[in-house]
């Protein structure tokens, strides 16, 4: 199936959900264990009538879940934007909350000159397969580790950080908790990127990015 665009998830208007990385995000509050289950069990059973299965986590007073097509990479395709809509169909049934400003997303990001060299050795070590590969990152398909993905420099002296972290927020939220990360002291490196994403320090000069899905293609 089609892959959609950025542009083409934005267009339909999915309010409970947000795009990240690589999937389609919602986060849902609830009262309590029986109706975070009554709700998953209803989701479970959408995803079995329609053969296209969320990935789905109860925690801490939420559900949160997840939708994206494993066919030739992870994207989001119609099939995801229908289930999405089935879910936030079934949300409302069962009296949910949605809170899709909260979801959020980390990747851990390694700046290497040798990727096809030290991809099988971070997957294999991370997944338990050195097969976990997609394109230019490593996947765990059970959600067990953040997804890491290899950014592409040169060859080059080892660097004093090669490593960073790619946190990906809803776009509404990103440009305040930029704000409140500068306010305990970090600062910004280059905003030049934003709102698609803006490199940040913390007070010793380690960098992290900040990601939404904005003017990407």
């Amino acid at each position: 199936m089609e892959r959609l665009s950025t542009k083409e998830i934005l267009d339909a208007g999915l309010g409970d959900w947000r795009k990240l990385a690589q999937a389609l995000h919602a986060r849902y509050r609830i009262g309590d264990f029986r109706a975070g289950a009554a709700f998953v069990a209803a989701v479970a059973a959408a995803a079995e009538a329609a053969s296209h299965h969320p990935d789905i986590k109860m925690t801490c007073g939420v559900v949160d879940v997840s939708l994206c097509t494993r066919e030739d990479g992870l994207w989001v395709t119609q099939k995801d934007i229908d289930m999405a809509r089935k879910i936030s169909e079934i949300a409302r049934q069962n009296g949910l909350e949605p809170e899709p400003t909260a979801v959020a997303q980390l990747e851990l990001a390694l700046d290497t000159a040798n990727e096809s060299r030290v991809a099988p050795f971070w997957s294999v070590l991370l997944t338990g397969s050195p097969d976990n590969r997609i394109y230019d990152s490593v996947f765990d398909p059970t959600g067990r580790v953040p997804g890491l993905w290899f950014q592409g420099t040169g060859e080059h002296e080892a660097p004093r950080q090669r490593w960073h972290f790619d946190l990906w927020l809803a776009p509404e939220v990103a440009e305040e908790r930029i704000m409140a990360a500068v306010a305990q002291g970090g600062s910004v490196v280059d905003d030049s990127q934003a709102p698609s994403f803006t490199v940040l320090a913390d007070p010793d000069g380690n960098k992290v990015c900040v990601c939404t899905c904005l003017e990407r293609s």
